[in-house]
C-alpha cells in the first residue's frame, strides 16, 4: 500500500483527475475499477471517482508498485535554461508576458523546447517558487494561448488555485482582451461591431467566416475602431467579444481588409520586403473589468496592463 498526502496544489480537484498526473502508470480502467472497488480511498474511507479533494486528505492505494514506476522526470533542463522572459506584472500568483512574434508557448508536434512555457518555469525554479519534485500534479502553467506569429500578452499561474481561478474568469469572459493590428485598406467605418459566423478546419488549421450560419460553425463578434490612417492601410484597436481561432485576421479578411504580413488569409508576397515577416497583430492590453468576488485574484478587479507601444513592431508604419 502507498499513500499520497494533498498539498495546496493539488486540492480542488477531482480524485480522478488528480491520480492521471499523480500516477501516472495506472491505466485509467484500472483506475476507475480500484476507486469502485475499494483499492483506492481517501482517508481511509470509500472514495469516489469525482470526489473533490481538500488540502491535508490523505489517498491510500492497494495497488501493485509498478504502477508507480513511471519514469521520473529529467529536470536538469530547468537549470541549464536562460529564462529569456519580457515580464509585463509579476506577483506572488501570476506573470504577465510580453511574448514575442515566432515564439511558441506550448511544445508543438515536431517537438523543440524552446518555449514559452519552458521558460517560464525555469524561471520560477530558478528563483525558488517552484520544484518539480515538491509537486505531485501541477506544474506552474499558461493561462492563454497566443499563435507562434502573433505578439502580446500571456498570462501564467504560479499555483494551481490561481490558475483554476483565472481558466474559469477567462471562460467566464470576465477579461477584456485588445489588440493592435495593421489592415490593409480603409476601414467601411471609423468603429464598428462585425457579427458572424466561423469554422475551424482543424486538419488544415485554418477558419472559414460568413455572415450567414455555417454547419459546425459558431457566432464571432469582432469590434474595432481605426486609430490612424497611412499609405492605404488603417491602424486598428480590435477588441474580441468572443475568442475563437484566428477571429481577427479571417474576420477582416471576410470584409476585404486582411491583416498586413498575414500569408493565410491575405498576400504578404510585397510586405516581406518591408519587414512584415509575421501577421502585424499584437495582443496589446488586458483589462480585469469583471473579476469581483471573493477569490485569491479579487485584488486584479479594475486594473489594465499594456505591452509598451514600443514593443508592437509595426506601429512605426503609422508614426
Amino acid at each position: 500500500m502507498r499513500s499520497l498526502r494533498i498539498g495546496k496544489n493539488d486540492a480542488g480537484q477531482r480524485l480522478d483527475k488528480f491520480l492521471t498526473k499523480a500516477v501516472k502508470g495506472l491505466p485509467l480502467s484500472m483506475m476507475y475499477k480500484a476507486i469502485r472497488t475499494k483499492k483506492i480511498k481517501v482517508n481511509r474511507a470509500r472514495a469516489k471517482e469525482n470526489q473533490m479533494l481538500l488540502e491535508g486528505d490523505e489517498i491510500q492505494l492497494f495497488i501493485k508498485d509498478e504502477f508507480f514506476d513511471a519514469p521520473e522526470k529529467d529536470h536538469g533542463a530547468l537549470d541549464a535554461i536562460t529564462p529569456k522572459l519580457s515580464i509585463v506584472y509579476e506577483d506572488e500568483n501570476l506573470l504577465l508576458l510580453n511574448k514575442r512574434p515566432g515564439v511558441l508557448v506550448h511544445e508543438d508536434e515536431a517537438g523543440g523546447e524552446n518555449t514559452l512555457i519552458l521558460h517560464v518555469q525555469a524561471y520560477l525554479y530558478q528563483k525558488g517558487e517552484y520544484d518539480p519534485r515538491d509537486e505531485q500534479s501541477f506544474a506552474p502553467a499558461l493561462c492563454n494561448r497566443i499563435d507562434r506569429n502573433t505578439g502580446g500578452v500571456v498570462i501564467a499561474a504560479k499555483n494551481a488555485v490561481a490558475l483554476r481561478e483565472m481558466n474559469e474568469k477567462i471562460k467566464q469572459n470576465e477579461i477584456s482582451k485588445f489588440y493592435l493590428c495593421a489592415a490593409h485598406g480603409k476601414m467601411p467605418k471609423r468603429s464598428d461591431t462585425l457579427r458572424g459566423f466561423l469554422r475551424k478546419d482543424s486538419a488544415k488549421n485554418i477558419v472559414t467566416v460568413s455572415d450567414t450560419p455555417l454547419r459546425g460553425g459558431k457566432n464571432i463578434e469582432t469590434r474595432y475602431r481605426v486609430l490612424r490612417e497611412k499609405n492605404g492601410n488603417s491602424l486598428l484597436e480590435v477588441e474580441l467579444v468572443t475568442g475563437r481561432t484566428h477571429q481577427i485576421r479571417a474576420h477582416l479578411a471576410h470584409i476585404g481588409n486582411p491583416l498586413l504580413g498575414d500569408g493565410k488569409y491575405g498576400k504578404n508576397r510585397e510586405e516581406k520586403g518591408r519587414g512584415y515577416k509575421y501577421q502585424a497583430l499584437y495582443a496589446y492590453k488586458l483589462i480585469f473589468d469583471r473579476v469581483g468576488g471573493e477569490g485569491v485574484l479579487s485584488y486584479l478587479e479594475g486594473k489594465t496592463f499594456k505591452i509598451p507601444e514600443g514593443d508592437v513592431w509595426f506601429l512605426k508604419d503609422f508614426q
